[in-house]
């Protein structure tokens, strides 16, 4: 799995968050574990 450039990956375990800025092939591991793609986070509404 390539890690894609701008995005925030986070560890399940403990976590830790790590911003990617240079894509590229492999992948990215905390606790010898791969860290997964974090969720975008909710805009706060403008009333």
């Amino acid at each position: 799995m390539a890690n894609q450039l701008g995005k925030r990956y986070e560890c399940s375990e403990c976590g830790t968050t790590i911003l990617c800025t240079k894509a590229g092939e492999g992948e990215l591991t905390c606790h010898d574990k791969a860290m997964e793609i974090q969720a975008p986070r909710k805009l706060p509404s403008s009333d």
